[in-house]
C-alpha cells in the first residue's frame, strides 16, 4: 500500500463525509495524520460514522461551528460543498488552503498519470484510454468523478500502472499541486455557473488540470474549441491538438474518412462502433494519449470497433414495436443535449428537465428540427415548454415522473421514431445521481 510522501500539513479538517471525505478520512488515519471529520447531514448510527469513530477520529455531526478551524493546517472538502459556506469562507480568510480529495494524488508521486476534463465526455474519453490501455496489456487503473475516489485507488495500484481518472472543475477547484503527465481538456461550454458564477472562474477551475504541468508533460486539447484556445495559451508544457476540421502534423485529426495522428492513418471512421459524431472529438482526444503512451494501434482499433458506450451515455436500451429508446441522462447541460441529438436524423421525442440552474434554452433551437414531440418534467419544464411554444412545437406533455414520461412518449411515438432521454438539466431536483434518474428510465422501458 502506498503512503502520502511529503504531506506538507499536519492537522486536517475532512469537510464532507459522503463517499470521498469517508475514504479520504480513512487515507489520513493510515498515514498518521490528525484528522477531524465534520459533516452537517450525517447522524451518529451512520455505519460510515461509527468506522471512523472506531478509529479514534473526532467526528463534529449538525453544524459547521468555526472553532473546528483552530489547530487546522488545512480542509479537505467534498467537491460539492460551496465556497460560500460559512467554515469554507472563514477558512479562506484566514489564509487556510481548502482542497479537493484530488489534491492527494501529487503526494502519492504516481508513475503515470492522466487525467482529463471538459464540459462534455469525460467519462467516454476516460473509459475508452483507460479500455485501451487494457487492450494493450498494460497496467492501468480508473478513478476520479468516473465513480471511485481517486486518492483511495492511487493508494493500491501497483507499481508502473497508470491511473486514468476523470475530473470535474468542482474538483480541479480545490487543487494547488495536483499535476497529471498527460492532460485532457475536451470542450468548454458555460456548465455549474451556480457554483462557479462567471464564465471565467469556470474556466480558471478547469486550467487547474494543467497549471502545474512542465516541458516534460503533455496537454491534449480541442483545437476547434475557441475557449479551450484561450485556455491553453496560458499553458507551460508540450501542446497536442485535435481536431475534426483540419490536419495537424503535432496531433489528431478527422479528414471525415479515417481519423489521424500526426498524419498517420489509425482507423477509418466507418469502422467505430461508438455513435454519435460528437464521439469524434473524445475518440482523438483518447488516441492522443494512447499514442503518447506507447499503446500500439491494434489495441487502439481492436477498442473503437467494440466499444459502443458507456452507460446512461447514449446507451441504447430496447427496440420495442420499431421505436429506439435511448438512455443520456448524463446530458446535464444544453450541449450534452444537443450532441446527442444531432446523433439521430429520426423522428425523434425528446424527454427533458431537472434542476433549475437559471439558464434559458434557447441556444437548443437549432438541434431541434428532429423533435416532434417534448416529454418534459422537473422544476425547468415550464422553461422547456415555453421554448417548444415558441418553435410552433404543438405535441407537448408535461409529467410528474421518469414512469409517466416513458410510456407518454410511447403513447406519442410512432414506428421509427427515436424516444431520447435527455435532460440538459442535473437530475437533482428529482434524483440524487443523474445515474438514478437513467436507471429509472432504463426500467420504466422495460416494463413497457
Amino acid at each position: 500500500m502506498r503512503k502520502l510522501k511529503k504531506f506538507p500539513y499536519q492537522s486536517v479538517l475532512v469537510l464532507g463525509l459522503a463517499k470521498s471525505g469517508t475514504a479520504v478520512a480513512k487515507l489520513l488515519n493510515r498515514n498518521g495524520i490528525k484528522t477531524i471529520v465534520n459533516d452537517l447531514k450525517a447522524v451518529e448510527s451512520d455505519a460510515h460514522v461509527q468506522e471512523l469513530q472506531n478509529l479514534g477520529m473526532e467526528i463534529i455531526l449538525g453544524e459547521h461551528p468555526l472553532s473546528l478551524l483552530d489547530g487546522i493546517d488545512v480542509i479537505i472538502k467534498n467537491p460539492g460543498i460551496p465556497y460560500e459556506n460559512p467554515l469554507v469562507r472563514q477558512a479562506t480568510e484566514q489564509g487556510l488552503p481548502v482542497l479537493t480529495e484530488i489534491e492527494l494524488l501529487y503526494y502519492f508521486e504516481l508513475d503515470s498519470l492522466v487525467g482529463i476534463t471538459g464540459s462534455n465526455g469525460k467519462t467516454t474519453t476516460t473509459t475508452l484510454i483507460y479500455e485501451m490501455y487494457k487492450q494493450d496489456r498494460r497496467k492501468v487503473e480508473v478513478a476520479g468523478n468516473i465513480g471511485l475516489v481517486a486518492s483511495e485507488v492511487a493508494e493500491t495500484i501497483e507499481d508502473g500502472a497508470a491511473l486514468v481518472v476523470e475530473l470535474s472543475s468542482f474538483q480541479l477547484l480545490g487543487t494547488q499541486c495536483f499535476k497529471p503527465s498527460i492532460s485532457v481538456v475536451l470542450n468548454l461550454f458555460e456548465a455549474h455557473l451556480d457554483y462557479h458564477h462567471t464564465l471565467d472562474h469556470y474556466m480558471e477551475a478547469k486550467s487547474n488540470i494543467f497549471k502545474n504541468q512542465s516541458t516534460g508533460d503533455f496537454l491534449v486539447y480541442n483545437a476547434d474549441d475557441q475557449l479551450v484556445e484561450l485556455m491553453v495559451q496560458q499553458a507551460e508544457t508540450n501542446l497536442v491538438p485535435f481536431s475534426t476540421n483540419e490536419q495537424l502534423d503535432n496531433g489528431t485529426y478527422s479528414d471525415g474518412i479515417a481519423l489521424y495522428y500526426k498524419n498517420e492513418k489509425i482507423i477509418e471512421i466507418e469502422k467505430i462502433a461508438l455513435v454519435g459524431e460528437h464521439n469524434i472529438e473524445n475518440i482523438l482526444a483518447a488516441i492522443a494519449v494512447a499514442k503518447l503512451e506507447g499503446i500500439s494501434n491494434e489495441a487502439i482499433k481492436s477498442v473503437l470497433t467494440t466499444f459502443t458506450g458507456v452507460s446512461h451515455r447514449l446507451q441504447f436500451v430496447d427496440n420495442i414495436e420499431g421505436r429506439l429508446f435511448y438512455n443520456d441522462s448524463k446530458a446535464t447541460n444544453i450541449l450534452a443535449t444537443s450532441k446527442a441529438l444531432q446523433s439521430f436524423q429520426q423522428p425523434t421525442i425528446l424527454l427533458a428537465g431537472g434542476l433549475d440552474r437559471g439558464n434559458e434554452f434557447d441556444d437548443l433551437t437549432p438541434y431541434l428540427k428532429n423533435v416532434k414531440s417534448f416529454v418534459l418534467f422537473g422544476e425547468t419544464a415550464p422553461k422547456l415548454k415555453a421554448l417548444a411554444e415558441k418553435i410552433g412545437l404543438e405535441s407537448i406533455v408535461t409529467v410528474n415522473n421518469m414512469e409517466e414520461a416513458v410510456k407518454e412518449a410511447f403513447k406519442l411515438s410512432e414506428e421509427g421514431d427515436v424516444i431520447l432521454l435527455s435532460p440538459a438539466c442535473a437530475s437533482w431536483d428529482q434524483y440524487k445521481t443523474f445515474e438514478e434518474r437513467g436507471n429509472m428510465f432504463v426500467e420504466s422501458v422495460h416494463k413497457l
